[in-house]
């Protein structure tokens, strides 16, 4: 047997058998394709010829089963003498072939969740325009399904500028080529492309796109090789779990990077100040050290294992461009930054006016600088989310990070070896008292300026 690849101008496949004295060319393909390379139809007692009337009866069928969402293939043969006689010429058409693949009752709610993302979804196949609606209707596509264009006419869109990717959402018809210019096309309008695919004809495009995704299952080597990602299960719905799960690691890397370097400005703050100012030092080193190993490490892992906002998914995608730490998170590092540090020279006057010895004034101002730091991991949630109840509160990590932090920083003071390796004084109720009223002061302040500014959000 001898195999002619499917070609995708030509929109044909062909396979050469041996029969008799010559040899049986079977011939698969678009009906239209392979209706005008067919002369003559075969029927119950023999051939007849295929004059234009019933070409377009047949081509007629073809469009209704393809509007019951079938793949139709149109089957011709042809007997010849030679073997590699050209093989889409003088064909008897065979009949026609629907196949029903129907689309994953799971599709739909990942398309609509995609556009709650900001995201759109384009349709690009090779199916019939008719086919192609009609499963754009099956998988809620919507207004989309409408708008479809053919990819012979892909190539005069682009050469003539018209503004009409936004308004197309099938490309039905396409071939590998076109596949590419449409990628490219996007890519020049500003849009970042994620493809999906499995064959080696979608390869080229894959390897094209910012976000190339091959199918595991069913995918070829080639398109495997080409993507970027590849899905393990072939399912459209793992594509959006997966951008959910970059949402959240974005987020969460945004929100510990943001909480270490806000604990470690206050720290830079209160020992800075205080030397410029005479004052006395809030931190002593193996304060700042002991500081650094246990309220910074702890509390930023369990940040880092946060589950991510409720509704993630129906933001707008964030500029590729924008770095970890923006403007605005600067901005908060810096004012949370000095609202810590706020905190403890509060603690430090309250220490003064009591008149306490340096070193339990020491012991107050690095408790309450390291108890204001842990509450300040609640400093960390999305200014648009609930105040209570958020993604730093449902954070079962964090609240064991806490108490271990806690822990760690209650009990050391009591125990004389550490005490004296501290600096530390054990602290009387008094003591205990300072540093729970300035530790929590700066957490309520800034989670009333979040308030404002959550409001302000929502009301944009």
């Amino acid at each position: 047997m001898r195999k002619h690849a499917f070609d995708p101008l030509a929109k044909m496949m062909a396979t050469v058998h041996e029969h008799g004295e010559g040899v049986l060319i079977a011939v698969k393909g678009a009906p239209e394709a392979v209706l005008a390379a067919t002369t003559r139809v075969a029927v119950g007692n023999g051939e007849v010829a295929l004059d234009d009337t019933m070409r377009a009866e047949w081509l007629s069928r073809a469009d209704r089963l393809g509007h019951d969402g079938l793949r139709v293939l149109a089957c011709a043969t042809r007997i010849d003498q030679v073997a590699d006689a050209a093989p889409y010429d003088r064909l008897v058409l065979a009949g026609l072939v629907g196949l029903e693949d129907p689309a994953r009752a799971d599709v739909p709610p990942a398309i609509q969740d995609c556009r709650q993302s900001g995201i759109r979804v384009v349709m690009v196949t090779g199916d019939h325009v008719v086919t192609a609606k009609s499963i754009g209707r099956a998988v809620g596509l919507g207004e989309n399904v409408s708008n479809v264009m053919e990819g012979k006419n892909i190539r005069q869109m682009i050469e003539t500028g018209q503004p009409a990717l936004q308004d197309i959402g099938i490309f039905a018809r396409v071939t590998p080529d076109e596949k590419l210019a449409l990628v490219r096309t996007y890519q020049a309008a500003g849009e970042i492309v994620a493809m999906t695919g499995d064959g080696v004809n979608d390869a080229p495009a894959l390897r094209q796109a910012d976000i190339g995704v091959a199918m595991g299952l069913r995918g070829t080597d080639v398109a495997r090789e080409a993507a970027a990602m590849i899905l393990l299960d072939d399912a459209f719905p793992t594509i959006i779990k997966a951008i959910h799960e970059g949402r959240v690691i974005f987020a969460n890397i945004r929100r510990f990077v943001a909480y270490l370097l806000s604990c470690n400005l206050s720290e830079v703050l209160a020992v800075g100040l205080a030397v410029s100012l005479a004052l006395p030092l809030p931190l002593l080193p193996l304060q700042i050290l002991y500081l650094n190993l246990v309220t910074d490490v702890f509390p930023a892992f369990a940040l880092a294992m946060g589950e991510g906002e409720e509704g993630i998914l129906k933001r707008p995608p964030r500029d590729p461009k924008e770095p970890i730490l923006g403007r605005r998170q600067w901005i908060t590092i810096v004012l949370h930054g000095a609202a810590l540090t706020a905190g403890t020279f509060g603690a430090l006057a309250a220490s003064a006016w009591l008149a306490l010895d340096a070193r339990s004034t020491v012991t107050i101002t690095f408790l309450t600088l390291a108890f204001a730091q842990l509450w300040h991991a609640f400093n960390m949630r999305d200014p648009r989310s609930p105040l209570l109840v958020n993604e730093v509160t449902r954070n079962s990590w964090l609240w064991g990070a806490l108490l271990l932090c806690a822990t760690l920083l209650a009990v050391p003071p009591y125990l004389p070896s550490a005490a004296d390796l501290l600096q530390l004084a054990p602290p009387s109720s008094e003591m205990w008292l300072i540093v729970i009223i300035f530790s929590v002061v700066p957490l309520i302040v800034t989670q009333a300026g979040s308030a404002v500014v959550g409001w302000i959000a929502r009301v944009r």
